[in-house]
């Protein structure tokens, strides 16, 4: 019997269609659409959905490195090989039976330190899962017991960088991100070998000295000072071989005035060769951002029709309200439109990319801007249906007064800050050939937005989270609510599903717990 773990690097674009008995990466498959072709779950059963089994984390009364209680949140999406599931807290990898929930075995990683906020998940190729840890590792596990086979340095500690990403498996490639706190350290993103660690290729979120994209920074010194992390897991084509990712917030985070520039490749999209690290092509979301609003969304990638022509592409709903459509195998722009009403631009420039308005920026007397720090949407992935050719996002509106606090040249650490105002959340469905919100299903009560990742299905249905800690299915075509579960907190991750012997299960997290739905027909 052929494992399915063998033949992850060789799926087609869309390949969750060939493998619907599994969840085998961060986003299902390398595409980033997290659709489903499953179907037995759909508008005319879906109140029958019934609740298969609960797994709740358990990591032991180690306290994490440093001091203080583990971080038990289920971040990460679950991974599903062969039968089972792969979850992850901060130093934990636990590996569950995913048609009954029961825990097969459960890997502590014994942390140095590190930023425990979170982690998003595992990788797995044949008989081995890759997870990284805060402490800067990525680390190899036997898939059948959980036993450690290697484990590799991929970051500086010292230098308050952290891990939390998902690794992405791109043929012989393990491809890992960095995340660091908001300090004067380069990001960069990074592939290793899959049996041995050892590193084929870095590439840094900063143009090389002497290239006319180096002029977009003041001098060489802010350049390599200038952030940019990379913590959220790539997506990938596998006929043009280009990996794709976004890029995080220059530094420093607010005061913006030491750094005048565009500042590349920071609040990029980036495609990169993945067998050399070579870049291809940049998209630059947030010229010169002093807003916090990181470009790492996903970048969801699908054929479509534009002007009548099919073309390959890419579409990312950006952290700071704007969403974009691009030609993914030589990055053209072709649309720009917000999907949230924002008042941050002055409009667009002729490569599609919004013009910041000064008006905008931090000011020692404050200023009114919206989208809010946390932005018209954050690291909760998106989703994109081929049915009805709509992009689903989780977004907020919020509107913030950001100060300026350091006014100085060369200010230090943040240089400002915002104090949060009003906001709504809602769910958006984009249509990606106009830029338009076809439906919006507002989220009552939820005043900090919502931290639930999408997905869509064959069966007519989109799932998410709400504000009030339930799990719900909406009809995707029209937004009209059709079915909820109650659970015990909101939803901290985004749900999967998979097939096992004829039965189609719904997995989701909240807090930490894992909640298997399913719909069994026989």
């Amino acid at each position: 019997m052929r494992t399915l773990a063998f033949t992850l690097f060789s799926m087609t674009l869309f390949g969750q269609a060939s493998f619907p008995e599994a969840w085998p990466s961060y986003n299902g498959d390398t595409s980033g659409r997290r659709y489903s072709t499953l179907s037995k779950i759909n508008q005319s059963n879906i109140d029958k959905l019934s609740l298969a089994w609960v797994y709740r984390v358990n990591p032991g009364r180690a306290p994490q490195a440093g001091g203080g209680n583990v971080n038990t949140t289920i971040k990460g999406t679950p991974v599903v090989v062969d039968g089972v599931l792969y979850t992850t807290i901060p130093d934990h990898v636990f590996a569950v039976d995913a048609r009954t929930g029961r825990e097969i075995w459960h890997y502590v990683w014994p942390s140095k330190g590190g930023w425990h906020i979170g982690n998003r998940g595992v990788a797995v190729l044949r008989e081995t899962v890759y997870v990284e840890t805060p402490d800067c590792n990525l680390v190899a596990l036997n898939s059948k017991d959980g036993k450690e086979k290697w484990h590799t340095q991929i970051c500086d500690l010292e230098q308050f960088y952290y891990a939390s990403v998902a690794p992405i498996i791109v043929k012989n490639h393990v491809i890992t991100g960095v995340s660091g706190d908001d300090l004067d350290i380069p990001g960069y993103i990074e592939s290793h070998d899959p049996d041995t660690g050892t590193l084929q290729w870095r590439w840094y979120v900063h143009p090389e000295p002497g290239t006319p994209e180096a002029k977009t920074w003041p001098s060489v010194e802010a350049m390599l000072h200038g952030g940019g992390m990379t913590w959220v897991p790539s997506t990938y084509d596998p006929d043009l071989n280009l990996l794709y990712f976004g890029t995080g917030n220059p530094q420093p985070v607010i005061a913006g005035q030491g750094r005048e520039g565009s500042n590349l490749y920071t609040e990029c999209i980036i495609a990169l060769n993945p067998d050399t690290g070579k870049l291809k092509w940049y998209f630059q979301p947030s010229p010169h951002d002093t807003h916090d609003w990181d470009a790492v969304q996903t970048p969801v990638l699908f054929d479509g029709e534009i002007n009548g022509q099919p073309r390959k592409l890419l579409a990312q709903a950006s952290r700071n309200g704007w969403f974009f459509v691009l030609d993914r195998a030589m990055g053209q722009h072709i649309l720009s439109s917000e999907f949230v009403k924002t008042n941050w631009t002055l409009g667009v420039d002729t490569k599609g990319q919004p013009i910041p308005n000064p008006a905008k920026q931090p000011k020692l007397d404050g200023a009114l801007v919206t989208p809010n720090q946390g932005g018209a949407i954050n690291w909760p992935s998106p989703s994109f249906n081929p049915e009805t050719d709509l992009f689903y996002a989780n977004a907020a509106r919020a509107w913030s007064v950001y100060y300026l606090y350091d006014d100085d040249d060369k200010p230090e650490g943040w240089g400002g800050n915002d104090r949060n105002g009003t906001s709504e959340a809602m769910l958006q469905a984009i249509d990606y050939k106009t830029g338009k919100v076809r439906w919006t299903h507002k989220w009552p009560g939820a005043g900090g937005g919502v931290r639930s990742g999408l997905l869509s299905t064959a069966g007519k249905l989109l799932f998410a989270g709400d504000p009030s800690g339930n799990f719900v299915a909406l009809d995707p075509a029209t937004g009209e609510l059709l079915w909820h579960a109650a659970l015990h907190t909101s939803l901290t991750n985004g749900p999967i599903t998979y097939e096992l012997d004829g039965i189609q299960y719904l997995v989701v997290g909240a807090g930490d717990t894992l909640y298997g739905f399913a719909m069994r027909t026989r």
